[in-house]
């Protein structure tokens, strides 16, 4: 069974926090934080894009397992936010790492992004026990954002996880090590217009001296993401577990995506977790879409919320709709 072996982070030094917020639109604290439970969120600095604080948490990743960047035989990078849309991230993010000679390719499954670059990593790694697989999410959301738009441009941050994924258990016994018992993944297009960047790709044409209009930036129907993200989380959650037959008893601590306050306590209500494995970090990161998990993997971590021979569930949805579960046994 494949592990991950292996957990490292990144958020940018930027902080931008509410009060920063009212100055650019008609909003206030008060206002955000009731809604959202966002108080800050970070924002990668002029001279930064998604590949280096990719690169970065990579390298603290491989640090918390013992490896070494030549020990890496693939990488998967998740991002709605790549560099570019072509190269690759992935491929940016090896000559950054100074190895070649490995498979590496980019995938976009928008927040729930990591869960389904985690499966791929985990079915790479049941087929070939001498992979060593670097899965990156990996996001700088703040350049996706119409800064005139309130509802959307308060919610979403920058950052980036990232994990070791091999069927070898790690050479350094401190680093984060948990088992892939299992992923469920699941998709609906009738929902992919809740959420979406229309301009960019081939929906829209453009040519040479066009202005950049909103369709660049994120649009999203806030009450219906509402709806369909708590339902596809709760979902997902009581499918993985019922499947494993294991009970939210079994679970030591459910980590959702980090949307907002409202999803995540709905999530928790809906599935009857108890406050105290219910984990959110969302008011200090807001959205980080597809780094979400990661970023909050790593501070349940620093807590000691993860203890040995527990369980995690983790639960995340993203636009497509696509929404997803793992358990993940500590060890």
């Amino acid at each position: 069974m494949p592990y991950i072996n292996g957990l490292g982070v990144y958020a940018p030094e930027k902080i931008i926090d509410n009060a920063y917020l009212e100055k650019l639109v008609e909003t206030s604290d008060e206002w955000i934080t009731s809604r959202t439970g966002i108080k800050r969120r970070r924002m990668a600095a002029d001279d930064e894009i998604t590949s280096d604080l990719a690169c970065k948490a990579s390298l603290a990743a491989l640090k918390d397992c013992g490896r070494s960047v030549n020990d890496i035989t693939h990488v998967f990078v998740s991002s709605a936010s790549p560099d570019a849309l072509c190269p690759v991230t992935a491929c940016v993010l090896i000559r950054k790492l100074g190895i070649k000679g490995v498979m590496a390719f980019d995938c976009n499954a928008a927040c729930s992004g990591f869960i389904n670059a985690l499966q791929l990593a985990n079915y790479t790694a049941m087929a070939d026990p001498n992979a060593v697989i670097l899965v990156v999410a990996a996001e700088i959301m703040t350049r996706k954002l119409d800064w005139t738009d309130r509802t959307t441009c308060v919610l979403f941050g920058d950052g980036a996880g990232a994990v070791i994924v091999s069927r070898n258990l790690p050479q350094n016994p401190q680093g984060f090590c948990a088992e892939i018992d299992d992923i469920l993944i699941d998709t609906d297009g009738e929902f992919s217009e809740l959420i979406s960047i229309h301009a960019g790709g081939s929906r829209q044409r453009y040519s040479v001296g066009d202005p950049v209009d909103r369709n660049y930036f994120i649009s999203m129907n806030g009450r219906e993401v509402f709806k369909q993200a708590v339902r596809s989380m709760v979902e997902a959650a009581r499918s993985i577990l019922e499947r494993n037959r294991l009970s939210l008893e079994d679970i030591s601590l459910v980590i959702p995506h980090q949307a907002n306050d409202r999803i995540i306590q709905a999530v928790g209500d809906r599935l009857d977790v108890p406050v105290d494995k219910l984990f959110s970090n969302v008011s200090e990161y807001g959205n980080t879409s597809s780094a979400s998990v990661t970023l909050a993997l790593h501070d349940a971590r620093n807590a000691d919320l993860m203890p040995k021979g527990g369980r995690v569930l983790l639960t995340t949805f993203g636009g497509g709709f696509i929404w997803t579960a793992a358990l993940l046994n500590i060890l």
